[in-house]
């Protein structure tokens, strides 16, 4: 049995200035019930010896060593390049010279 009634609802409802109709109430209230219901439902499963986690998978660190590897020079890099300057990509102008 749940522990929120329509009134309760409807108490919600005025408290938050929302506007509800005996059908929307209704609705709420059992929406409401099953949440409660369900959340004293894992409460009463989680005992004490229980410990609190945040995640249900072990999560672990996958970062790797900052190695450095195979690099293009910066020839290779401006091989296929249609303009380079200065061994950097020459693109055309986006803004107004700003």
């Amino acid at each position: 049995m749940s522990a929120i009634s329509r009134e309760d609802v409807a108490h919600l409802a005025r408290l938050a200035h929302i506007e509800m109709d005996d059908a929307e109430l209704e609705k709420m209230t059992g929406e409401l019930s099953v949440i409660v219901d369900s959340i004293a439902s894992v409460s009463e499963a989680a005992g004490d010896d229980v410990p609190a986690t945040s995640h249900p998978l072990p999560l672990q660190n996958v970062l790797r060593e900052d190695v450095v590897g195979h690099t293009l020079t910066p020839e290779q890099a401006l091989s296929n390049a249609p303009d380079a300057d200065e061994d950097r990509f020459k693109v055309p102008a986006i803004l107004d010279g700003e």
